[in-house]
């Protein structure tokens, strides 16, 4: 999930704003190195072995269930 479809669902689900979405060019102006550098990193993880080795269930398979339970 984009980063910033995950701020516009944490949004939707407590009933706030989406917040502005700004170019990267006005973010570099606008935002520390730090906050750059987080902004620009990109993991996808899968967890299908750790499911299957350790037989784990998630409690909150999917993104928009665990911010629901958040509220």
């Amino acid at each position: 999930m984009l980063m910033g479809d995950y701020f516009d669902m944490a949004a939707g689900v407590y009933g706030l704003p989406k917040p502005p979405r700004i170019s990267r060019s006005k973010a570099q102006l606008e935002l520390g190195e730090m906050q750059m550098s987080f902004m620009s990193e990109s993991r996808r993880l899968v967890n299908t072995r750790m499911k299957r080795e350790l037989r784990l269930r998630l409690l909150y398979p999917q993104v928009q269930d665990g911010l629901k339970a958040q509220n």
